[in-house]
């Protein structure tokens, strides 16, 4: 009732709401995947998936700050602020959220309910099923937020490089898989890797949100960048 415009109100039928400068045009929630499916990494000399994505979270997160742009975690109810203080506020909440050893950290984002014209950037690796990714897309879109999704794969996720008898076995319990011949199911597994691809296109497209890959034996500048000048050029299309 305190964000009411009564003057503006009692000109008409309608009611109309206040918004303020912060959720109006310079708000960004970030999140990042902590499960524990993103702690693989195929190889010592790799990062694993989580530590990648916190990067590229921070790394946003300078950036954006830098850019005069008020940042927050998502699903915290930390409001979102500018300046050097914002990135420290952010560093430490994902810190914590690894630390707390009580609960594990679920796959997929919180749906929270946020300022129409506020921006997310959600970093995963996105292997959950699409009907599930779908609802999370949809919340946001139809409240006018806007959205980038950042897919982060272990290059071993991408390619199977595996060859002969291999056992898999899950990081959240999905238990073991043993596979005869890995060379054999390479390329049924390439087109279903292809497949959740095209589909988390097909599910950002309607909402005009974007898409960014990025493979943990790659710098992570380059999707930085990509993720970086989408967002500046959403902003003033919805500008126009």
């Amino acid at each position: 009732a305190s964000q009411i415009d009564w003057r503006q109100s009692a000109r008409s039928r309608h009611l109309f709401v206040r918004e303020t400068e912060w959720e109006a045009a310079a708000s960004v929630w970030l999140w990042r995947d902590a499960s524990p499916s993103m702690q693989y990494a195929s190889l010592r000399n790799h990062d694993t998936k989580a530590l990648r994505a916190e990067l590229i979270t921070l790394a946003l997160a300078s950036l954006l700050t830098d850019a005069a742009e008020r940042v927050a975690v998502l699903g915290t109810g930390m409001r979102p602020i500018s300046g050097r203080i914002a990135v420290r506020r952010v560093a430490e909440t994902l810190f914590d959220e690894v630390r707390d050893g009580a609960r594990t950290p679920p796959s997929l984002p919180p749906m929270m309910p946020l300022p129409a014209h506020g921006t997310v950037v959600l970093v995963s690796d996105w292997l959950d099923p699409l009907e599930k990714i779908e609802e999370i897309v949809r919340y946001y879109a139809s409240v006018g937020v806007r959205g980038h999704l950042v897919q982060v794969l272990d290059p071993a996720e991408e390619d199977l490089p595996f060859d002969g008898h291999v056992k898999f076995e899950g990081l959240e319990a999905e238990g073991q898989h043993t596979i005869r011949r890995v060379e054999a199911v390479r390329g049924a597994y390439g087109a279903r890797l292809a497949a959740q691809k095209e589909g988390l296109q097909r599910l950002a497209r309607p909402a005009n949100w974007t898409v960014h890959l990025h493979r943990t034996d790659r710098p992570p500048q380059t999707v930085l960048l990509s993720l970086y000048l989408a967002m500046a050029d959403l902003r003033r299309l919805n500008a126009a």
